[in-house]
């Protein structure tokens, strides 16, 4: 019998460097039992590459090697997969993340671009006023960063900069993406023990 699915949320990875906060977040979403679909930039692959020194030949196989904790739950689909059930409005998924999220990709949702499936998706969660959570990672942040981040704060998104914090004290660089990833499950109200919260004993 399969296992009781808790929801249905899309997870968007671009080539922003931190791919390792998409690929914590999208485990810990199937660890918790709940359906995931993946769409991966052609420049996060590169990161996965460049900062993971993956082998990316192989995409399939690196997506069964990388998310092999109920793997039936995950959906991975490509850039230019329209006919993905993400892709509309009409199928029901109850969010999106984009985890990291580069500035190109950022302003092209806040510009209702649609380049590709990843931007498709985001749009919908606009259009049908769900859940959408960003996840940037750059630094500094110039005046256009700014701009398109404030007007998707307006439509409701949720900005949620990859921003560790340290009074958990951290031990290592895994504790710093669960923080991270976290703040994030939080905001899906998705139960974790990720991190040591403010006021609970150590």
């Amino acid at each position: 019998m399969d296992q009781f699915i808790k929801g249905t949320y899309t997870v968007g990875i671009t080539g922003a460097s931190g791919a390792q906060y998409g690929i914590k977040l999208v485990n810990q979403l199937l660890l918790e039992s709940y359906q995931v679909h993946l769409v991966i930039t052609e420049a996060a692959w590169q990161v996965f590459d460049l900062e993971l020194q993956l082998d990316v030949g192989n995409r399939e196989r690196l997506i069964d090697d990388l998310f092999n904790k109920n793997r039936h739950l995950l959906c991975y689909h490509s850039l230019r997969d329209y006919s993905a059930p993400i892709a509309s409005g009409s199928y029901k998924n109850d969010g999106m993340v984009i985890i990291p999220c580069s500035m190109g990709t950022l302003s092209s949702i806040a510009h209702a671009s649609s380049n590709n499936l990843l931007e498709r998706t985001a749009d919908v969660m606009l259009k049908e006023k769900r859940k959408l959570i960003i996840v940037p990672r750059e630094t500094p942040l110039n005046e256009l960063h700014l701009e398109n981040m404030l007007r998707l704060a307006k439509m409701g998104v949720t900005i949620l900069p990859a921003m560790p914090g340290f009074y958990q004290q951290p031990k290592n660089l895994e504790d710093l993406i669960n923080f991270v990833v976290g703040k994030v499950l939080d905001n899906l109200d998705v139960d974790h023990s990720l991190f040591t919260r403010w006021g609970e004993q150590q």
